[in-house]
């Protein structure tokens, strides 16, 4: 019935003389005496009711269920944890979006070991979930598919293409008067219809990009809309596949690979994704026991020309490039440069499942050699200002400020800094520096939406830059800079700056510094003292245990020691 040396983990609670407890416990659950022979598989739902992107989640999971029981298999539903960064953002409630990261794959880990499954599939949605997902996926290494939940339609308003990115500039738009109160009370109404993540290529979307892009979810997932009837049968067919990777003993690291993860690196890179897929992947490839750094992202995204122009930075959304083909089309696209051999979660290679793939609409997808822009999405900056790396998404700024140089505005955090925005103290030229942002300093290493959203709607994203040790939302355009590492909370020199410096970016040769001398620079340092905090409960111990940004914001105390290896 199964691959050569399967067996069953989920024998360990159901099977032998000494199980009858066990199997007591599980009767009580509906189980019959002919399920102890099946695969038992976790079906980990990210379901809640205040979340835009989980609210549908129920009914896939019923879907997937009805397919693991096709399949041979006998499915256990149960959930995770999940945070919306839009409602999180702005607050201190952002604080423990990242750091929730970690507690979702902790969550998986603890469930699918307790009770040793035999697969699992995984239904996560939006910006931190679908990360932990699979960092569980890759810790544990058991045979696993993922079924993101789908982008949200556009909103409508004025026969245009809205979204929630939309009504955060908007609110930047009330201050110069280019929106009125009434618009934004109408764009708030219309710009999120319904179920499903935020209608562009945001953090949300690119990590269900990435996902299939890795060939941990079937083709077409990604970009299959959340109340379409098409993503009703990819849970389904999913919940057959599980059985059938779990009988063919297919595990997650089988397939996420060291080619696998430069896949997605591709993909992300054509897409012209979030900055946070670089914290993200950074992690995943972590838990694989896989070595990636920053250079790896910016060497892929030189080599990788921009080929679709997503929003924030462009016109498309999700669904323009669901109809030109979706994530298989793009890969098709982009074959020469992918490795081809990889397997997927279908059971057949990456180039298997292309053969058929094809693009419908050459505007959405373009050709390689009439790309949007010639390199991808992400640039990594390094000098003084952040000597262990930096981030930008380079394909959602200005031509014109490729290079900038600026005097300094410096903000401890980000509400001073949206709040000198919104007061008009920010001229054209600045660099806005937010600082104590970082994993640490955050703590929790905060989106910056906020401010960058007010630059935007006040009309400054072409002639202001903002640099910070914390990170942006996907829905993030113009010249911001993030990730800066070292952050300031751990003395990094951008804890340093003062009002005034002169800051000097330069994107095509990937530098940050400012222009200060190194004895001005020691000088400072024997100045400078850490911020201190009082923090309780799960933050503190955040704290204690997170990396820089430029190792992905993983905690320490964790190794790639997987537990499939004991």
């Amino acid at each position: 019935m199964y691959g050569r040396g399967v067996i069953l983990r989920s024998d360990a609670i159901k099977k032998g003389l000494e199980r009858a407890p066990h199997r007591a416990l599980l009767h009580a659950c509906g189980i019959e005496d002919e399920d102890f022979d099946k695969p038992f598989v976790a079906v980990i739902n990210s379901y809640n009711e205040i979340v835009p992107g989980h609210i549908h989640l129920r009914k896939l999971a019923e879907d997937v269920k009805r397919g693991v029981r096709a399949g041979g298999g006998v499915p256990f539903e149960m959930d995770t944890i999940a945070i919306c960064d839009g409602l999180a953002m702005g607050h201190e409630g952002m604080c423990y979006s990242l750091p929730s990261r970690e507690v979702i794959a902790d969550s998986i880990e603890l469930w699918a070991m307790a009770h040793q499954f035999d697969g699992m599939v995984l239904i996560p949605t939006c910006d931190k979930i679908v990360p932990g997902h699979l960092m569980a996926a890759a810790r544990m290494n058991l045979p696993t598919i993922a079924v993101t939940g789908g982008p949200m339609k556009p909103g409508k308003y004025k026969g245009k293409n809205v979204d929630l990115i939309t009504v955060f500039e908007a609110v930047g738009g009330i201050k110069t008067g280019s929106v009125s109160e009434e618009e934004l009370t109408s764009l708030e109404h219309v710009a999120c219809p319904g179920a499903g993540s935020c209608a562009g290529m945001f953090t949300a979307n690119t990590m269900a990009c990435v996902t299939e892009a890795l060939g941990m979810s079937l083709s077409g997932c990604a970009t299959a809309h959340a109340l379409d009837e098409k993503k009703r049968e990819l849970a389904f067919e999913t919940g057959k596949q599980i059985v059938s990777l779990i009988k063919q003993n297919i595990s997650a690291l089988d397939i996420m690979t060291e080619a696998a993860f430069k896949n997605a690196i591709i993909v992300d890179m054509a897409l012209g994704g979030s900055t946070n897929t670089v914290l993200h992947l950074l992690a995943i490839a972590h838990e694989a026991g896989i070595a990636l750094d920053l250079d790896i992202f910016d060497e892929l995204s030189r080599k990788t020309p921009h080929l679709c122009n997503m929003r924030p930075g462009g016109p498309h959304m999700l669904e323009d490039l669901d109809k030109a083909g979706g994530i298989p089309a793009l890969m098709k696209r982009l074959e020469e440069k992918l490795h081809m051999d990889v397997l997927t979660v279908s059971g057949k290679t990456l180039g298997e499942n292309l053969r058929g793939a094809m693009v419908v609409n050459e505007e959405v997808i373009r050709l390689l050699d009439n790309p949007n822009h010639p390199e991808g999405g992400v640039a990594v900056l390094r000098g003084n200002l952040a000597p262990d790396g930096s981030v930008i998404k380079q394909t959602a700024v200005d031509e014109n400020m490729l290079i900038h140089k600026g005097p300094a505005r410096v903000f401890d955090g980000e509400e001073h800094a949206v709040k000198a925005i919104l007061g008009g103290e920010i001229k054209e030229g600045d660099v806005i520096v937010i600082r104590y942002e970082g994993p640490k300093g955050g703590p929790g290493m905060r989106e910056m939406l906020g401010p960058t959203s007010a630059i935007a709607g006040m009309g400054l994203s072409n002639s202001v830059a903002l640099i910070t040790d914390g990170r942006f939302s996907g829905g993030t355009r113009g010249l911001c800079i993030g990730h800066v590492s070292p952050e300031a909370f751990e003395g990094g020199l951008i804890a340093l700056l003062r009002d005034g410096d002169m800051i000097s970016i330069n994107i095509p040769e990937r530098a940050l510094n400012v222009e200060l001398s190194e004895e001005e620079i020691e000088a400072r340092r024997k100045e400078w003292k850490p911020p201190r905090r009082e923090l309780k409960g799960y933050l503190a111990r955040y704290v204690k245990l997170a990396s820089s940004a430029d190792k992905g914001g993983i905690l320490n105390s964790m190794g790639i020691t997987r537990v499939a290896d004991f």
